[in-house]
């Protein structure tokens, strides 16, 4: 029998503002796998413009841990309960009336990094209710900086792109992508 606190998940932690990386660093040290994603931004600071990385998601980090680590980390940690909290889905009611810590499904949170890791200036975190999405079908993209993306093929700011969608989080679009880059995708799977 596999004891369920000992099996890993995605938990969303929520972090105050400006300590992602604080907090990422932090749990990197205690030996939890921690996910941060960044884009660059260019900032002019006086004549000088700089390039700096800075969280894609303001104020949220991804924690692979057992559920035992993740209260660890947000109740009982020397320095962590100070700045980060648990994110809650509030898609889901518990029988006592809470919400519980939202956790993304594993083939989620792979693609989800997958897309995210790539360096580009054109990824974007999407509200789905103006992307124009096309059917509903997944695709994947076999081609170029995506590849191995797989999302729902949508219009956003003029552009077709791939978007994949958190569940009770965010949606998340990659740059433009060519038709001919897209096939169809044969999983069964929900994304």
């Amino acid at each position: 029998m596999i004891n369920s606190a000992s099996i890993q998940q995605w938990f969303v932690f929520r972090v105050t503002y400006g300590r992602e990386g604080k907090a990422c660093e932090i749990i990197r040290q205690e030996g939890v796998r921690a996910y941060l994603p960044q884009k660059r931004e260019k900032v002019v600071i006086g004549r000088v413009t700089r390039t700096l990385q800075k969280p894609l998601i303001p104020n949220l980090l991804f924690v692979y841990c057992s559920p035992t680590q993740a209260d660890h980390l947000v109740k009982k940690h020397h320095t962590l309960p100070k700045f980060i909290r648990y994110y809650f889905n509030h898609l889901i009611l518990n029988p006592d009336g809470t919400n519980p810590p939202l956790i993304v499904p594993e083939h989620e949170m792979s693609n989800f990094i997958r897309l995210t890791s790539v360096d580009s200036d054109h990824i974007r975190v999407v509200d789905p209710a103006k992307c124009h999405f096309r059917d509903g079908d997944l695709v994947r993209v076999t081609q170029g900086a995506f590849e191995g993306v797989v999302g729902r093929v949508a219009r956003f700011a003029g552009q077709q792109r791939v978007v994949i969608v958190l569940e009770g989080l965010c949606a998340v679009a990659t740059a433009y992508v060519p038709s001919a880059f897209l096939e169809p995708e044969n999983s069964t799977r929900k994304m």
